[in-house]
């Protein structure tokens, strides 16, 4: 059981945000070119202040092999792009068809359909530019490039997505709920752990153990999510709620009601935490981080 504090757990939060947000604005600067609108369109994306969770448990993992999350900058910024560009193109109106993200217009409320679609693919294409960039030894970049290729791509999030909108106005089972929520949310996370692993140069026993816990992380923090589409208000969700049930989406909350997926939130983290015990020297920023995913209210 951790003994952090929740102060300290803050000051870890916020420090990890602050050099992740730094290293964004450096990645993607302000253009003065023909084409800058496009840049000024991913940038909206970008750099609007999400949680960073993604990058931070990249981060973390790295620091819990190694000691330090400096290696594994690079990384937790190409998860943030590459999840900046999955929010871009699940809001269009061929998607999910949302026009808020976050407290403000979505990306092609204001900047039109076209420039939100480019915007998402040049998003995408810098994720890969920024990891095979960075500094690491040439085969722990191609490694890292292989895990975000095969999480972004037809097997991982965009399985996702297509099996999330394929079946608007089907009732799912649970089974098939827990498969888009495994495609769609839990690969992102585990990519995120994943890349901190091999950015501090890991074992495989601590790969593997921090795949565990970012799958299950990943799934509690999509159910969090269904029930905060109930119980939450638009100003603390910064997005609309009621948004599935306009979508004629059936999730977890409305087949298993609010009580039976807080339980199961709290089982799945606590089976999240116990996948990393005894691996890593020092695990309590992760034990306090699932706990506070779990809890939070937006």
């Amino acid at each position: 059981m951790t003994t952090m504090t929740s102060d300290e757990f803050l000051r870890q939060l916020d420090e990890c945000k602050a050099v992740v947000e730094a290293r964004l604005n450096e990645l993607l600067p302000v253009s003065n070119e023909k084409y800058a609108t496009l840049i000024d369109a991913m940038r909206y994306s970008l750099l609007d202040g999400g949680k960073r969770i993604r990058a931070i448990i990249c981060l973390k993992f790295c620091e819990a092999v190694c000691g330090s999350f400096e290696k594994a900058i690079p990384a937790a910024c190409a998860i943030e792009m590459l999840h900046a560009y999955t929010l871009i193109h699940d809001d269009l109106p061929c998607m999910d068809d949302d026009d808020m993200r976050r407290g403000k217009a979505s990306n092609h409320i204001k900047y039109g359909e076209y420039t939100a679609v480019l915007a998402g693919d040049a998003m995408q294409a810098l994720v890969f530019q920024t990891i095979l960039s960075s500094d690491l030894p040439p085969k722990t970049v191609v490694l890292m490039a292989q895990i975000l290729a095969e999480g972004a791509g037809p097997n991982g999030v965009c399985a996702g997505q297509y099996l999330d909108l394929s079946g608007e106005g089907n009732m799912h089972t649970v089974d098939e709920l827990m498969e888009i929520y495994t495609k769609k949310t839990s690969t992102l996370i585990t990519i995120a752990a994943c890349l901190g692993i091999e950015a501090g140069r890991g074992s495989q026993k601590q790969f593997d153990a921090a795949g565990q816990y970012a799958g299950l992380l990943g799934l509690a923090f999509q159910i969090r999510d269904d029930t905060l589409d109930h119980t939450s208000t638009e100003q603390e969700l910064g997005k609309p709620i009621g948004s599935d049930a306009a979508n004629k989406k059936n999730t977890l909350a409305s087949i298993l009601g609010l009580d039976e997926c807080e339980k199961k939130c709290d089982t799945l983290t606590d089976g999240a935490i116990e996948a990393i015990e005894g691996d890593f020297e020092n695990t309590e920023f992760l034990e306090f981080l699932a706990r506070y995913l779990v809890n939070r209210k937006n």
